[in-house]
């Protein structure tokens, strides 16, 4: 019994804060616009049981699915969203890197501070975060203030309400996230690995190649799927940071909520960018269980 509530509490709490909402918006996604409140007119009423459900297959289209692909904006919008997000990921990975293997590397005793400071941005609102970096990347603001002080720069950079605005957001906003499973794979190895690589003539280089990043994959793979997925539906930086200039489908659905006021066409962008999340979710989750039997 205690087994059986153990399994059934995950799956109460997926069905209740998962299914059921998306249940909700795949319903108003095959629902007909309509200026009331909320503004749609549902074609499934479950109120009507049986004889409702039957009315709902009988008059059942993907009208609002079809309209998003007629238009342009949308397919561009999911594009362009996939490619700030790979783009990001690599740049996270590069910068995570060499900070979880410092990490790694550091002295036991400094390793609590080091994740410390990794993790106190998360102490901060996350959108304080963002708006700071308007500050930081405007044309009067500190980052060109300081290259026109040392020199480096003439004239003002224009950073922010351009897409490397959006870059620098999200790098920084998500590098936690690839840190910290990269920092819990390199703080495992054995360091007698890399002696044995160094003591049959690898170079510190081939070392760290051959046996360092070999091994620290699973964190790899674990950190680009910790930022890719919730990249692909981001909104808040490329609203702030990005401005008009910058697509993503995050953005778009907001749009069509809250401005255009289509619930039905927004909850079908949803339904299809969550479509496309399944098969990284998925595969993030067999790297978790194969990274669990592997431990285990």
């Amino acid at each position: 019994m205690k087994r059986l509530a153990v399994i059934l509490l995950p799956y109460s709490w997926l069905v209740a804060l998962f299914l059921v909402p998306f249940v909700i918006v795949v319903k108003i996604s095959l629902s007909d616009t309509e200026l009331a409140i909320p503004p749609y007119t549902p074609t499934l009423d479950f109120s009507q049981g049986w004889e409702g459900l039957k009315s709902f297959f009988a008059a059942l289209d993907f009208e609002n699915f079809v309209f998003l692909s007629t238009d342009d904006l949308y397919w561009k919008a999911y594009l362009s969203s996939l490619k700030i997000a790979l783009i990001s990921t690599f740049a996270a990975l590069l910068v995570a890197y060499p900070l979880a293997y410092g990490m790694a590397r550091a002295p036991v005793e400094w390793r609590p501070t080091l994740m410390m400071l990794v993790i106190l941005p998360f102490w901060s609102s996350f959108l304080i975060r963002v708006y700071s970096w308007k500050a930081i990347l405007a044309n009067e603001g500190l980052l060109n203030q300081f290259l026109l002080w040392i020199g480096v720069i003439d004239s003002p950079l224009t950073i922010l309400n351009t897409p490397t605005a959006v870059y620098i957001g999200i790098v920084y906003t998500y590098l936690p996230f690839m840190v910290l499973p990269l920092y819990s794979a390199l703080e495992k190895l054995d360091g007698s690995l890399l002696e044995a690589a160094e003591d049959l003539g690898c170079t510190r280089f081939q070392a760290f190649w051959l046996v360092t990043f070999p091994l620290s994959r699973n964190g790899i793979i674990a950190g680009c799927f910790l930022v890719f997925i919730p990249v692909m539906g981001e909104f808040v930086i490329p609203a702030l940071l990005g401005g008009s200039q910058t697509l993503m489908i995050g953005k778009v659905l907001w749009e069509e909520f809250f401005s255009n006021r289509d619930w039905p066409v927004a909850s079908a962008v949803a339904v299809i960018l969550l479509a496309l999340l399944v098969v990284p979710i998925v595969l993030f989750q067999r790297n978790e269980e194969k990274q669990r039997e592997a431990e285990g």
